[in-house]
């Protein structure tokens, strides 16, 4: 494995000095390397999914959430992976049984091996998982493992308490297996199973070359060039020119510019919600009349529609109605600024020196909203905010950083974070859950807690039947809608634009499957 960084290819529209060697390069021609010899087919993929600020750079997946890149670009693999409909399948694992309701023993898939030649078997996959819950944030929450043990192709895992979405929780990323005598690279680089072998590694870029020993078949592209494009209108022009043939992030007034014979776009709906969270620490939120006016006050169907062109789904709560936990039954406010107006007055929050912004006690109704700008649907939704909030009466001061998590690490500092994350990557409604609303979440950042959802939390994790879950997870969600501890806006429908001779790739639901051995160019 190279440890050495690379030079980033230059991606702007703008690079018309591109050499014609790169140009051909980058348009996926058989090239010669110096030596002479065929280099094959590669493809360049812009992302605005790759990045520093969203904790996915480099493909550690025992660190935050590199564990998406790992996987996401054919590099690692998991035990399960989920099927188009969200129900886990084996991958690496060939079978797994419940021995009791806290131990499950899972086989493994026999002939399979790293791409540093060494076999999988239920030491590999032991040494792995036992790192993972050493060291990952959220891993040791969410699997509760208490003792693994190898038996020869097979590991056996024991949980602390009752175990039902374990086999959910190890389709996670983190939950990739990788080579642990191999370890981790200066430049967070890691050996697995999967179609591709990572030849460099930096925060900007991944260059991969073909796995030839791949257990599941032949991969079709010899390199592939993975690039972090954060500005939509750079990524816009990159795809436009040719210099890359294929990317994920469009700005959603773009795609129409793709809707031709000489590109694909293919589209997928997903349960990556764009959403805010309210800050229980902040002195203004501490009043539920201003935490109920915030939900009243987020024009959401205006934001879906107008704003991201339609390419997105309304969303009432945390899940999309279409997953079983979804509750198609949730209450929840609606957009309504006169009642907004209504709620702020009842509570004494008045415009007494008409200069359209609210105050209470001397106090000015500022609303500090946090968020980043990489993801190109929260630059939009912080705009919407604004506007929509300030015809109400608050004043709304956005924070657009890459800074955006040291700066919510100061409690004092916001009173809305505004992101998104995938509320279902297990198709199981207890990572949103777990990850988010309980005390000791690692993305509670809020310090939201409700006895209630605590205690309907622990009945969650211990129930096994499908229908129960979902009913539990329906109380949960209608608990924290009606606390105002987030306010959802809208999920994201996703699509990834190709040159028409590139197949292969495609948006999942899970958001996690996009480089694959099937990946090609005609």
């Amino acid at each position: 494995m190279e440890a050495k960084k690379r030079r980033r290819l230059p991606l702007l529209a703008a690079s018309a000095a591109m050499s014609l060697a790169l140009v051909a390069t980058l348009t996926g021609c058989v090239q010669t390397s110096g030596g002479g010899s065929p280099a094959g087919k590669t493809l360049v993929y812009g992302t605005t999914a790759y990045s520093v600020e969203m904790d996915d750079a480099g493909l550690n997946p025992h660190s935050a959430y590199s564990g998406w890149s790992c996987v996401r670009y054919g590099v690692g693999e998991t035990l399960f992976k989920f099927s188009d409909s969200m129900q886990p399948e084996p991958w690496l694992a060939d079978s797994y049984e419940f021995v009791n309701d806290r131990t499950v023993k899972i086989t493994l898939k026999e002939g399979i091996a790293f791409s540093s030649g060494r076999m999988l078997d239920g030491a590999a996959v032991k040494e792995c998982l036992d790192d993972l819950v050493a060291t990952h944030d959220r891993a040791p929450k969410d699997l509760k493992i208490a003792n693994i043990s190898a038996e020869g192709n097979a590991v056996v895992i024991e949980c602390t308490e009752p175990c039902p979405s374990l086999i959910n929780f190890l389709c996670d990323p983190y939950g990739a297996i990788i080579d642990m005598q191999e370890g981790v690279s200066e430049t967070k680089s890691v050996v697995g199973t999967g179609p591709y072998v990572a030849e460099s590694v930096s925060d900007t870029e991944i260059k991969l070359h073909k796995n030839v020993t791949y257990w599941n078949g032949d991969p079709k592209l010899d390199t592939v060039v993975v690039s972090s494009i954060t500005d939509g209108d750079t990524l816009t022009s990159a795809m436009q020119s040719g210099e890359i043939q294929a990317c994920n992030g469009l700005p959603n007034s773009s795609y129409q510019l793709f809707d031709n014979s000489k590109y694909t776009i293919s589209n997928g709906n997903t349960s990556r919600v764009f959403f805010g969270q309210l800050n229980y620490n902040s002195p203004v939120l501490q009043d539920e009349a201003v935490r109920s006016a915030i939900a009243q006050g987020i024009d959401k169907r205006g934001y879906v529609d107008t704003l991201l062109n339609g390419r997105g789904v309304v969303a009432k709560g945390m899940f999309p109605e279409t997953m079983e936990f979804g509750s198609k039954d949730l209450k929840v406010p609606s957009f309504d600024k006169e009642a907004a107006k209504a709620t702020l007055e009842a509570a004494g929050w008045v415009d007494s020196d008409g200069d359209g912004i609210r105050e209470k006690d001397g106090q000015k109704l500022t609303l500090r909203w946090l968020t980043f700008p990489s993801r190109q649907e929260l630059t939009l939704l912080s705009e919407s905010a604004q506007a929509t909030l300030g015809e109400i009466g608050f004043d709304v001061q956005v924070n657009s950083t890459s800074s955006h998590a040291e700066v919510r690490k100061d409690k004092a500092a916001w009173d809305v974070y505004s992101y998104s994350m995938v509320v279902a990557p297990t198709g199981d409604p207890d990572y949103f859950f777990s990850a988010c609303c309980l005390d000791g979440s690692t993305k509670n950042y809020g310090g939201y807690r409700n006895d209630e959802v605590e205690r309907l939390s622990a009945q969650l994790k211990s129930t096994f039947d499908p229908l129960e879950r979902a009913r539990i997870a329906a109380a949960m969600q209608q608990l924290i809608v009606d606390d105002n501890a987030f306010v959802f806006a809208s999920f994201l429908e996703t699509g990834i634009v190709t040159d028409a001779k590139v197949t292969g790739l495609k948006p999942h639901p899970c958001d996690y499957y996009e480089i694959t051995a099937d990946l090609d160019i005609k």
